[in-house]
């Protein structure tokens, strides 16, 4: 019972974060289950799973403010999901140290780069909605589902920063984006493809679900009610947090 309890909180905390930031749940979560004995490919299955439900979550309560485009929605899941299937098919081949070096030096460069950007993200501009515009950027996604399927640390906050800086969306509509479609789709689809390659940890995965909704959810409610600025100060530490924290291991 002291397992569950445990793992309840820490989930909660980590949606919590993840939901306001727009990824990052996987710094806390997934360092936990192995640190509570789970193998690297059970744990990243079994979180993998969970965050799901921080898809859920958190589209319970974005739905309400229904600014999401159907047809951009489409096309973000389109883009994605293959990649998400090739990154989830390829984990277990990759050396774990070296990818998560890289990852951690990628998500540091974009908490330096949103610092650098003092307007980035504060205004909804939508640009780049051409042919061209969305063949760069559904290539772009389609890279950034291999590593979301491979590696689930804070990949998410690629697609929060992408779909600002290519897409011209502001950091809340960015953040409803990857929430409902990543944690959704993205992540359910990594779910399934590792759950069928490995295994998955089937004890644990109430407390994580319960706290992965409640935590989407509120992390999301925080998000709307918060605005542009605050949305940007949390996503700025939660991606130095995961770069430092996976650089040093």
């Amino acid at each position: 019972m002291l397992d569950h309890a445990l793992i309840f909180v820490i989930s909660l905390l980590a949606n919590v974060f993840s939901a306001l930031s727009g990824g990052g749940a996987g710094l806390i979560q997934l360092p936990a289950l192995i640190f509570l004995g789970l193998p690297f490919g059970v744990a990243l299955a079994t979180h993998k799973l969970a965050s799901v439900a921080l898809g859920i979550g958190a589209t319970t309560r974005h739905l309400r403010d229904n600014q999401l485009e159907r047809q951009f929605a489409l096309f973000m899941i389109a883009a994605g999901v293959p990649g998400v299937i090739l990154g989830a098919s390829i984990i277990l081949q990759v050396p774990e140290r070296s990818a998560q070096t890289g990852l951690g030096i990628l998500t540091l460069g974009l908490g330096i780069y949103s610092i650098l950007s003092p307007q980035l993200g504060q205004q909804y501009a939508p640009v780049h909605r051409d042919k061209r515009g969305y063949v760069i950027g559904g290539v772009s996604l389609f890279l950034i589902g291999v590593l979301n399927g491979s590696l689930t640390s804070g990949t998410g906050l690629f697609v929060t920063l992408w779909l600002i800086r290519w897409f011209g969306m502001d950091y809340k509509r960015a953040v409803a984006y990857t929430l409902v479609l990543v944690g959704l789709f993205w992540n359910g689809t990594g779910a399934i493809t590792l759950g069928l390659l490995g295994k998955i940890y089937w004890p644990w995965l109430p407390a994580l679900l319960l706290g992965s909704l409640i935590g989407g959810y509120l992390g999301a409610h925080l998000a709307i009610v918060k605005g542009n600025r605050v949305i940007k100060r949390v996503f700025e530490t939660v991606t130095l947090l995961i770069g430092i924290k996976l650089i040093i291991g």
